[in-house]
């Protein structure tokens, strides 16, 4: 493959990087970072000629000498001991001084109040980039592997992806329970109990079940590489990161076996669905369509303001099926290829939200006379499952789908944070000035979610119970939640209106009153939740249940069902 340059300055230095289009991203990225002299945690931006940030990657587009990028250090990692100094302690000494001045003269100087703002400053600085590390300020994080965190940071890919790579071989053999396989099939599946590479075994026998590796020949190392390189393609953000696809694929999953979906449109459309389930958000950013359109991003000029995520999503998906080692469609026909191509990428666009009130109402024209011969009334029905499916975390029960509203308001409240630095319009569902959990919710449920499901049920009524009705629950329980914060708001307004006898009024209008605070109460921890009974040895989750337990008694128990060797 043909080598390309890359034509960049660092400051008033000029340098040029030779690399090939083919060339793996990390490769690409410690190239510029060795230019920069920069450390393997040091955060950098690439600009292009017109100030716009581009990113580090192997599809930087060539330039020339005459139209340099532009390449700095924005923020360098350290620690205390780096800095020489904690800013906790730097902090405390302020306060120190301002009392210490305070108590002396009576009053606090102007230069006091200016030096605490410049410490300020600097803490919100150090703590503040780290979600802005995806345009293309590339520093890597940690995050733990068996925590949802409320701030999710970026992975350190390598050691990470390695270790689930090695994990997922070890156990890739190994023959999962009935309760298991029973239990993989229920809307109620609790993502939380598993991990990643226990999630790629799980994704592994889907296409097992489904009889997929017979079906079209599916060779199980190909499937294998392909399960690990779309793990690999999914961010560390707190929301559309590769839970959410194991979390879509497996409602997908559950969906079919519900509806008997092989039999009523198909063994191929059931495959374009769960692959299409398994790619719909690879390579996600945390930020959605509206941001790259506004921001005028790479991907929202690639794709002209056209669905940017999900045209990119679509193409990511088709580069790894590119790889022969993952390409799992190599033994089919052109014509079995074409088809399944043509119905990932409808069912992946049809993910887009702004679509969503076209393609809904479409499908509900023709539910009344619904044809299963009819190919676009097959296609419309495919892409209706796959948005059931991505947006299904309510049909969940409470204590699992709770902690995924966390995750999502989060990515909003990142994303909004952002556009109000970068004075871009802010959406008030994604400004965390303005909005709750529960007003989120009951919006959400109330108009779109439940309108989608209940669809779907008027022509697959096997849903109804399973998926529909816990949708409906959902929607009362957070309309409930509202009304009790409602009124305990009413209730602190009525209390700080009341008449205050007596020297009490002074008092409450003296200069060191304050009105009670308001707090959340949100019955979530922020950190996620941790099941009783959950191991922390993968080898003790690789034990075969005794005879006597039960996939209903597992999940009463709260407790994840067993995989044993063949």
């Amino acid at each position: 493959m043909a080598s390309k340059v890359i034509y960049f300055k660092i400051g008033d230095r000029l340098e040029q990087a030779e690399f090939q289009s083919d060339f793996p991203p990390d490769d690409v990225k410690d190239i510029f970072r060795a230019a920069a002299e920069a450390g393997p945690l040091d955060i950098l931006k690439l600009y292009n000629t017109r100030g716009n940030i581009v990113n580090i990657s192997p599809k930087l587009p060539e330039n020339t000498p005459e139209t340099r990028y532009r390449l700095e250090v924005v923020a360098t990692y350290c620690d205390a001991n780096e800095l020489g100094f904690d800013i906790s302690t730097v902090e405390s000494r302020v306060e120190n001084l301002e009392r210490k001045m305070k108590v002396d003269s009576g009053e606090t100087p102007e230069v006091v109040y200016e030096l605490r703002q410049k410490v300020e400053n600097v803490r919100s600085k150090l703590e503040g980039v780290e979600h802005l590390s995806w345009l293309g300020l590339f520093k890597e994080f940690s995050a733990g592997s068996n925590q949802h965190l409320p701030f999710f940071k970026r992975r350190l890919k390598d050691v990470q992806d390695d270790t689930v790579w090695e994990t997922f071989k070890k156990v890739s053999h190994l023959q999962l329970t009935d309760d298991v396989r029973e239990y993989l099939k229920e809307p109620v599946f609790d993502n939380w109990q598993w991990e990643d590479a226990e999630m790629l075994l799980l994704l592994q026998q889907m296409f097992i079940d489904l009889d997929f590796i017979k079906k079209f020949n599916i060779e199980m190392p190909v499937l294998q590489s392909f399960l690990f390189e779309v793990y690999k393609h999914y961010n560390n953000v707190p929301f559309h990161n590769f839970k959410h696809c194991f979390c879509v694929s497996q409602m997908m999953y559950g969906i079919t076996w519900i509806a008997d979906l092989c039999n009523l449109v198909g063994a191929a459309e059931v495959l374009v669905m769960i692959v299409s389930s398994i790619c719909h958000d690879l390579d996600h950013p945390g930020y959605n369509n509206a941001y790259q359109v506004n921001a005028r991003t790479e991907l929202a000029l690639r794709y002209n303001d056209i669905s940017p995520l999900e045209n990119h999503h679509c193409s990511i998906a088709f580069q790894i099926l590119g790889k022969p080692h993952c390409n799992i469609f190599r033994n089919m026909s052109p014509e079995e290829f074409k088809y399944v191509r043509e119905g990932m990428i409808t069912c992946i666009l049809a993910t887009d939200m702004s679509k969503h009130n076209a393609i809904l109402n479409s499908f509900k024209q023709i539910v009344p006379e619904f044809d299963y011969k009819n190919k676009d009334h097959i296609s419309q029905f495919m892409m209706i499952c796959i948005k059931v499916a991505d947006i299904s975390n309510e049909a969940r029960p409470m204590d699992v789908s709770e902690p995924w509203i966390d995750c999502l308001l989060q990515e909003f409240f990142n994303q909004s944070d952002v556009e109000k630095l970068e004075g871009l319009p802010v959406a008030p569902f994604m400004d965390r000035d303005k909005v709750t959990k529960s007003s989120s919710q009951v919006g959400f449920i109330r108009f779109v979610l439940l309108p989608l499901f209940e669809a779907l049920g008027d022509l697959v009524p096997a849903l109804e119970e399973p998926v529909i009705e816990p949708v409906r629950k959902g929607l009362q329980y957070y309309t409930e939640m509202g009304k009790a914060l409602e009124e305990e708001k009413r209730k602190r307004e009525a209390e700080k209106m009341k008449p205050v006898q007596n020297g009490d009024l002074n008092k409450q209008n003296g200069p060191d009153s304050r009105p009670p605070l308001e707090t959340d109460t949100d019955p979530v921890n922020n950190n996620g939740k941790t099941k009783a009974g959950k191991s922390n040895s993968l080898n003790d989750k690789l034990t075969a249940p005794s005879s006597a337990s039960s996939s209903n008694k597992t999940k009463a128990d709260g407790l994840k069902p067993a995989v044993k060797a063949k």
